[in-house]
């Protein structure tokens, strides 16, 4: 049990750490990518077509390899 005559104090204040002030979280990494996707829109629209394209000119370039060969 505890002493009345002794206030508890957390372990942060009785160690004399210093307190940190407590504001408002850091953004999230999707808010900061939504707001510079906004900033940079015509750039980011071409990089996301690049790599849409390459994507599927990979994918394609896959089934191609992989294709049943079938003798004549």
């Amino acid at each position: 049990m505890s002493d009345p005559t002794t206030p508890e104090t957390p372990a942060a204040e009785a160690s004399g750490a210093p307190q940190t002030p407590v504001g408002p979280p850091p953004p999230s990494f999707i808010k900061l990518a939504m707001r510079n996707m906004v900033r940079k829109g015509r750039q980011s629209l071409l990089h996301f077509g690049l790599t849409a394209v390459g994507l599927l000119a990979f994918l394609l370039f896959l089934a191609w390899l992989g294709r049943p060969i079938v003798p004549h």
